[in-house]
C-alpha cells in the first residue's frame, strides 16, 4: 500500500510538472504565432494591419510571466524581451510600411535568437533571408514569402536555417 501511495503521489507530480512546463512555454509559443502574424501583414503590404498585429505582439511580450518559465527559458527570453518590445511597441505605432519593415528586421533577428534558444513550436521554424534587403525573417514554411517587399517581389529569398 505504501508503494502505490508513493507512486501515486509521484505520478501526480510529474503529471503537474510537465503540465505546467508546456502551460508556461506556450506565452512564449504565442510570440511566434503573433509574430507569424505581423510577418503576414508586411507581405501584404498593410500597414494597419501590421501596426495593429504589431500592438497585440507588444502586450503579449509585456505580458510574459518570466517567474512561470523553466531558467533557461526565463534568460533566453529576458535577453531580448526589451528589444522585442521596442521593435513592437514602434511597428505598432507608425503606418509606413518601409519604417515597419526597418523594426521588423531587427524583430526578426532577436526572435530568431529566441526561437534557437527556446523550442517555440513543434513545428519547424524556417530562417530566411532577403538578399536585396539584407535581412532576414522567420517563417513556419519552406515557401519564401518576403515581408520586406511584399508583391514587389513576393518570391525573393531564400531559407537560411531550419529550427527543429
Amino acid at each position: 500500500m505504501k508503494t502505490f501511495l508513493v507512486s501515486a503521489i509521484f505520478t501526480v507530480v510529474s503529471f503537474y510538472a510537465n503540465a505546467h512546463y508546456v502551460s508556461d512555454n506556450s506565452s512564449l509559443s504565442q510570440l511566434l504565432a503573433l509574430y507569424y502574424q505581423l510577418k503576414d501583414a508586411l507581405i501584404k503590404s498593410d500597414a494597419n494591419a501590421a501596426s495593429a498585429e504589431a500592438g497585440e505582439l507588444y502586450k503579449a511580450i509585456e505580458s510574459v510571466n518570466a517567474k512561470t518559465l523553466s531558467e533557461l527559458d526565463s534568460k533566453a527570453f529576458a535577453s531580448v524581451k526589451n528589444k522585442l518590445s521596442y521593435d513592437a511597441r514602434h511597428i505598432s505605432e507608425v503606418k509606413e510600411l518601409p519604417h515597419q519593415r526597418e523594426h521588423f528586421a531587427k524583430l526578426s533577428e532577436n526572435m530568431y535568437a529566441l526561437a534557437k534558444a527556446v523550442k517555440l513550436s513543434a513545428q519547424p521554424v524556417y530562417e530566411q533571408y532577403c538578399p536585396m534587403k539584407n535581412a532576414y525573417w522567420l517563417s513556419n514554411e519552406t515557401k519564401i514569402k518576403n515581408p520586406y517587399y511584399g508583391d514587389q517581389m513576393l518570391t525573393c529569398g531564400e531559407v537560411k536555417d531550419t529550427l527543429k
